[in-house]
């Protein structure tokens, strides 16, 4: 069992710049701005030889209405439940706010263990603060600079023994089991690979903001473990949850919502969109959720396209269908404006989905299995070889400039996604329209819908190595040479 360190305090005192810290990574955003920080982050950390689970929370505010400062504060108030040990920290060169010290009072009865943390300690403008520490109750505070890594040796000196202690209860407590050792099938270079706890599917969910991404990925965890609310907007991190969907294991990722780059003017919005593209660019399976009253707006068609330039697989989920009325109306003329405005994914799965109610769930889950399974497609040779002389007898190739085209023969490189290569005659001659011929043939005759497919068309060379070289022009004294006669 590994412990379980929260991170709180009030907004800006440098909690997501120490969570950066400890998982070796700049998982979280961080800004001069308060309230960056909305949602929980999970990450390994490792501090020494310790290792931990730190959650990076968000700022503890004086609120407990329904406001989005009322719904942070009982995020981090749930944190604070579920972690083992919590770091309250403050800002030294700010000193202890009343704010602070209610919130200290707060952990007194909430936390088990709650180490003190004056953070922005280095210099002696600090001095001050790190005294009035002391005023809290909670024992002495450790000097830390998140930002500069001071004082990273008293938070190991803390954390050490009850890391030990934990570690002890664990051993325990643990169960005995009988354990079957068996020898593993060698697998196929090819093969899907599968999904296990230790490599759980990359699902990532993308979409315009508002469309309902956090409440979705809420209702698949069976918990309210994301912020949500009627306010755009509100997600600002890209945060990888990790669950048991149905049975399969998956890592999903919830993203900010990315609106027209013409409108994204703060710096804020910048590093969150940024942030969502990074994990679209580690996932493997991307699910594109539109609003059912507006969908395929530009910016949808953005993303849908970003996805599949990427090389993802692409899984196109309309949310909000427990408020539509003309339900087959609406699913045909959506239907229509998918295959008319994203030929790139034809086949693509299109789920209609609420995230409210949970309608439609499982057919979301079983798309997203199919998707993966086909981003993972293996054709033999002989297939496709056998398949590409009866495309070539159905429509041959053109003759440019009075020169045919000959394709001689086909494998494929890789998957995820399928890669194909062409090996023929005159590659940069070949028109884009013939290679979409291919594509979508590939695409119908192997049941390979949706996926992006790439196709690459490669000349086989020239064995003259002389080819395209100028001939060498004799020189006066060779030529003077050659006229004499020989003695």
């Amino acid at each position: 069992m590994s412990m379980t360190l929260a991170i709180v305090g009030r907004p800006n005192v440098g909690k997501s710049t120490l969570f950066n810290r400890l998982v070796g990574k700049r998982l979280a955003l961080v800004d001069d701005q308060p309230g960056v920080t909305r949602d929980l982050r999970e990450g390994e950390a490792r501090l020494g030889d310790l290792r931990f689970t730190v959650i990076d929370t968000a700022g503890l505010e004086d609120a407990t209405d329904d406001s989005l400062q009322g719904r942070m504060r009982r995020l981090t108030e749930r944190a604070v439940d579920m972690a083992d040990v919590c770091l309250f920290m403050i800002d030294a060169r700010t000193g202890v706010t009343p704010t602070d010290e209610i919130f200290a009072e707060i952990l007194r009865k909430r936390a088990d263990h709650v180490i003190l943390a004056a953070n922005k300690g280095e210099g002696s403008a600090a001095d001050a603060g790190v005294l009035e520490a002391f005023a809290l109750g909670l024992g002495e505070p450790i000097r830390l600079s998140a930002e500069h890594g001071e004082g990273m040796n008293d938070l190991y000196t803390h954390l050490m023994p009850l890391a030990d202690k934990m570690a002890k209860q664990a051993e325990d407590y643990a169960p005995v089991t009988d354990i079957e050792l068996s020898e593993d099938d060698d697998e196929d270079e090819f093969a899907t690979p599968a999904i296990t706890a230790e490599k759980p599917l990359q699902v990532a969910v993308v979409g315009r903001p508002n469309a309902g991404k956090s409440t979705l990925i809420n209702k698949i965890l069976g918990e309210d473990r994301l912020l949500t609310g009627p306010e755009a907007g509100i997600t600002r991190d890209a945060i990888s949850l990790r669950t048991e969907w149905s049975g399969t294991p998956m890592r999903i990722f919830d993203t900010a919502g990315m609106r027209k780059k013409a409108k994204v003017q703060e710096k804020l919005e910048k590093l969150s969109v940024s942030d969502g593209l990074r994990a679209v660019k580690f996932a493997e399976v991307v699910v594109v959720l539109l609003d059912a009253d507006i969908p395929f707006e530009q910016q949808d068609l953005r993303i849908a396209d970003l996805a599949e330039r990427e090389g993802r697989a692409v899984v196109v989920a309309v949310n909000k269908w427990d408020v539509e009325d003309n339900k087959q109306e609406k699913l045909r003329d959506l239907k229509e404006a998918f295959n008319r405005l994203l030929p790139q994914l034809r086949g693509a799965p299109l789920i209609t989905v609420s995230a409210k109610t949970g309608r439609g769930l499982e057919r979301l889950h079983d798309a997203i299995l199919r998707a993966h399974d086909v981003w993972n497609r293996r054709v033999p040779t002989a297939a496709l070889n056998r398949w590409l002389t009866g495309m070539l007898e159905q429509h041959p190739p053109p003759a440019p400039q009075g020169k045919r085209i000959k394709l001689r023969y086909m494998t494929q490189a890789k998957t995820r996604p399928p890669h194909f290569v062409v090996m023929c005659s005159h590659p940069d001659k070949t028109p884009d329209s013939y290679s979409r011929y291919l594509v979508n043939g590939l695409r119908e005759d192997f049941d390979m819908p949706g996926t992006p497919i790439r196709l690459v068309l490669r000349g086989q060379g020239d064995k003259n190595p002389y080819k395209g070289k100028r001939k060498k022009q004799p020189s006066k004294l060779s030529k003077h040479l050659k006229g004499r006669p020989s003695s």
